[in-house]
């Protein structure tokens, strides 16, 4: 078996040549290895190599309203089964920035590590020797805007190093998916998994959303990526409510209702103290056209966050970031060539566009495709490699 087939057997990913050829030949540099380089699965240099072909990069409370819904969730879960431990897991978690923006936001809200606890993987190892480090540079923190970097994290010279109290919510190991057995695990109320298929071709796509279908409880509730929703949704998932774009339940499930389900009194005077915190209140959308179609997309109003997309690009016909959200509401209203119109103008105007990218190989592929959503992906890593390295 040649390099590239090892490399996606062990991560799963539908990896081009190139890709495994740029990591290969930025390993043999900083080794000085010659032409017998050849590392095998289970070896230190294999696992450097795998690092070099994921992309395991996030920041903290990235898209903010993913993480209001699940801290919703996890309190809708405390007040309907007192006593009862939340599971969340996060996967792929990249250097830990999105379970410690759960995690923050929990401990703000007065929910105890006895009550909720996160298991956190993915496949890098150094990834996750970063996360476990926790410590980050001010770009990890370019979505924070609820002051959790003041709170939660203590400066050392460049770098922010996260403080006890979020650690001690989240336990992380390094696993591909598919080596996250549920007859070992368990269960999970909640799964955060974002921007995961996106790199997987059809087949394992279908595996992907088993796997997370048997990790996730029956009344649970999936966090997915905006582009792979969609695929989720082929593959036994099913928006929450109509108007969902990320949150998903299993097909024929009912998921806990996060916003509409009332505690009934006498559960919350059975609840400990720190389970009795009130939802957060709604923020109102900030007024500018972008920020309200994004909030509108958010809460599932598909004709709205249209209109206020359309308002931006009246405005602006070159806004690539508008083009971008219309093709989502228009992906989310079942309407691919609409969203794959709109996302060409998006990669059209910005190059570099990851998101429009990603979403544009997936609508390849969906249409019977692999060439060209290979490339599309392709291009997707470059970007992300670019931005990795910009920002080390």
């Amino acid at each position: 078996m040649n390099l590239t087939l090892r490399l996606r057997a062990a991560t799963g990913l539908d990896l081009s040549v190139a890709t495994v050829e740029r990591a290969v030949r930025e390993r043999m540099r900083s080794l000085g290895a010659g032409i017998d380089y050849d590392p095998q699965p289970g070896t230190p240099e294999f696992d450097a190599l795998v690092d070099l072909v994921v992309v395991p990069e996030s920041w903290i409370l990235r898209d903010p309203a993913v993480f209001e819904t699940a801290l919703r969730f996890v309190q809708a879960r405390l007040m309907a089964r007192p006593g009862m431990q939340v599971r969340v897991l996060s996967l792929p978690c990249a250097g830990g920035e999105e379970p410690y923006s759960l995690a923050m936001l929990l401990a703000r809200a007065g929910v105890e590590p006895a009550q909720c606890c996160i298991d956190a993987f993915d496949l890098s190892r150094a990834a996750i020797e970063r996360a476990r480090a926790g410590r980050y540079t001010r770009n990890a923190f370019r979505g924070d805007d609820q002051g959790l970097r003041a709170r939660f994290f203590t400066d050392d010279g460049d770098e922010h190093v996260i403080g006890a109290q979020p650690r001690a919510y989240v336990a992380f190991g390094q696993a591909n998916l598919f080596d996250v057995d549920p007859a070992v695990t368990g269960t999970y109320d909640l799964v955060i998994c974002r921007n995961l298929l996106i790199y997987f071709d059809l087949a394992t796509q279908q595996r992907a959303a088993a796997r997370l279908a048997a990790l996730l409880a029956d009344d649970g509730l999936l966090l997915a990526g905006y582009a792979e929703a969609p695929a989720l949704c082929r593959h036994g998932f099913a928006p929450r409510t109509p108007q969902d774009t990320f949150a998903l339940r299993k097909h024929g499930r009912r998921a806990v209702d996060v916003l509409r389900t009332p505690a009934r009194p006498a559960a919350r005077r059975a609840l400990p103290a720190a389970a009795r915190v009130p939802l957060p209140p709604v923020v109102p959308a900030p007024r500018d056209l972008l920020a309200e179609a994004r909030a509108h997309a958010d809460a599932g109003r598909l004709a709205q966050a249209e209109d206020a997309c359309r308002a931006a690009l009246a405005r602006r016909a070159d806004d690539a970031e508008a083009w971008f959200l219309l093709g989502l509401t228009a992906e989310c209203a079942g309407r691919p060539q609409d969203a794959e119109n709109a996302w060409r103008r998006c990669v059209y105007l910005d190059p570099e566009h990851y998101e429009a990218l990603c979403a544009l190989a997936l609508l390849a592929e969906q249409r019977g495709d692999p060439a060209l959503g290979a490339g599309l992906r392709e291009r997707a890593a470059r970007v992300h490699a670019r931005r990795g390295r910009q920002t080390a």
